[in-house]
C-alpha cells in the first residue's frame, strides 16, 4: 500500500512491510468498553522481534489481565473493511467478534459487541490525526492514533461463566505502532462523565527525536461535539506536572483557554508493552480510575466534570 495513504490514514494496519523482514517493530490497537459498573479492553496486535514473528490478544478487566499468543499466520488485516482479525477474533469499528480460550490461564472469553455513533477528532491533511504533523515524521520511537473518541455499544460478553452486558455501553479506540513505548510517559482516557457528554484523552511523553528529546504533549477534550486540542505542536504550555504515587496533577494553557486535570489511580493491573520490538516490557493499567477536568476561558470556568471508569498509566 503506498506510504503516503499509509500516512494519512494511521488507523489502517502500518505494518505490512515488516512481516517479510526481521527489523524489530509492533502494532496494536485498544478497544476500551464499559458499562458503567465494569469495563474491559482489548489489545490485538502484532510484535516482530528479529526471527520471531506473532500474534497477541491482550485482554485487561476490573480485576484481572491476560496475555494470549497467536501464530503470525493468524493475524489478518482487512483494509477494505477496517478489521483486525486473530485467530477466530475480529475487531473492527463497528464491533468486535470474540473468541479467546487459553487453558493455561483458565481464560474464556466469548461474545459480540455493536458499536455505533462513532464520534473521533477533528482531521485533515496537515492534521491526520492527534499527532499532527508529527504523523508524516517516518523515524518516531513510538506513534499514536486515536480512531474513536466515543462510541455506543451494545451486546454481551461472557467470560468463563461470567455475563457482562454492554447495553447502552460506551467505548473508546486508539492505537500505537513502532519499535518501543517511550521510557516515561503518562496516558488516561476517560468518557464516563457524571454530568456532560464528553471526552478526554491525555498523554504526555518523553519523546526521542534524532540527537535530541522532548517532552511531547497530546490531548483532546470534546464536549458536545465541541473539541479542545492541548498539544505540543499548537504550542500548548505545560504550566505544570505533578506526578505523586498514584495521583496526576496537571495544568495546560493554550492561548486564552486553561485545562486542569487531576486523576487518581486505582488497582493497576500488568500489560505488556513493547521495547525495541521485544514485548518485555512491563507496565501497570487501571481502567478503574477517576479523572477531573476543568476548562476555563479567560479564568471564566466553561466545564467542570469527572469521568468514572478511567484508563490511566503512569509509567
Amino acid at each position: 500500500m503506498n506510504k503516503l495513504l499509509l500516512m494519512r490514514n494511521p488507523d489502517f494496519f502500518q505494518g505490512q512491510k515488516y512481516l517479510k523482514t526481521n527489523k524489530n517493530y509492533f502494532e496494536g490497537w485498544y478497544f476500551k468498553n464499559t458499562n458503567q459498573k465494569e469495563s474491559i479492553s482489548f489489545i490485538p496486535g502484532v510484535n516482530i522481534d528479529n526471527l520471531n514473528k506473532k500474534a497477541f490478544i491482550q485482554v485487561i478487566t476490573n480485576e484481572s489481565s491476560y496475555y494470549i499468543n497467536y501464530d503470525i499466520e493468524d493475524f489478518e488485516f482487512d483494509f477494505q473493511h477496517w478489521c483486525i482479525k486473530i485467530g477466530n477474533n475480529t475487531f473492527g469499528k463497528d464491533g468486535v467478534h470474540l473468541e479467546i480460550e487459553d487453558i493455561k490461564q483458565n481464560i474464556k472469553i466469548y461474545g459480540n459487541l455493536r458499536y455505533s455513533h462513532q464520534q473521533n477528532i477533528n482531521t485533515h491533511l496537515f492534521y491526520p490525526n492527534i499527532m499532527g504533523p508529527f504523523s508524516y515524521i517516518p523515524f518516531m520511537e513510538c506513534n499514536h492514533a486515536i480512531i474513536n473518541m466515543y462510541n455506543k455499544i451494545n451486546g454481551s460478553i461472557k467470560i468463563n461463566n461470567q455475563q457482562m452486558d454492554f447495553c447502552n455501553g460506551i467505548g473508546y479506540i486508539e492505537k500505537d505502532w513502532g519499535c518501543s513505548f517511550p521510557k516515561s510517559y503518562i496516558w488516561c482516557q476517560g468518557n464516563c462523565f457524571q454530568e456532560s457528554n464528553a471526552s478526554f484523552m491525555l498523554s504526555i511523553a518523553h519523546i526521542p527525536f534524532g540527537f535530541f528529546s522532548f517532552k511531547g504533549l497530546i490531548c483532546v477534550l470534546i464536549i458536545d461535539r465541541e473539541e479542545y486540542k492541548f498539544t505540543t505542536y499548537n504550542h500548548t504550555k505545560i504550566l505544570k506536572y505533578v506526578i505523586n504515587n498514584n495521583i496526576i496533577d496537571i495544568a495546560l494553557k493554550k492561548g486564552s483557554y486553561q485545562l486542569n486535570i487531576q486523576s487518581h489511580s486505582n488497582k493497576g493491573l500488568k500489560l505488556v508493552a513493547p521495547k525495541n520490538g521485544k514485548m518485555e516490557k512491563e507496565i501497570l493499567e487501571s481502567i478503574t480510575s477517576l479523572i477531573s477536568v476543568t476548562l476555563k476561558k479567560n479564568n471564566h470556568i466553561i466545564f467542570s466534570d469527572t469521568s468514572t471508569n478511567c484508563g490511566l498509566e503512569i509509567v
